[in-house]
């Protein structure tokens, strides 16, 4: 059973960082890719980032690139979401998710698993 554990979410104001965790279990991840979702209210989950598990090769949306950087930590079996530069419009509820490809795939649809989602807000 894959389980994914999201942390590190919060408040922070304009141009403040936070940094966002993602706990991976139940199996090994090789041959998987995982991604960060967000989703602000009344809007649909958008695409963030991803990240191919085994080779670490990363994309992220236009609307974070320079700003957000995704990682991981293998012998952790934890993701990352390093956000720099933060803006108003960034907050949002962030989920991590998990897909047995190493395609990419920007459409919340093509995952698998799913974190319960961690806040952040970012007041102006």
């Amino acid at each position: 059973q894959v389980q994914l554990v999201e942390s590190g979410g919060g408040l922070v104001q304009a141009g403040g960082s936070l940094k966002l965790s993602c706990a991976a279990s139940g199996r090994t991840f090789s041959g998987y890719s995982m991604g960060w979702f967000r989703q602000a209210p009344g809007k649909e989950r958008e695409f963030v980032a991803a990240i191919r598990w085994g080779g670490g090769s990363t994309t992220s949306a236009d609307s974070v690139k320079g700003r957000f950087t995704i990682s991981r930590d293998n012998a952790k079996n934890t993701m990352y979401l390093q956000m720099n530069s933060l803006k108003p419009e960034d907050t949002a509820v962030y989920y991590c998710a998990a897909r047995g490809s190493l395609s990419w795939n920007t459409a919340s649809t093509g995952y698998d698993y799913w974190g319960q989602g961690t806040q952040v807000t970012v007041s102006s």
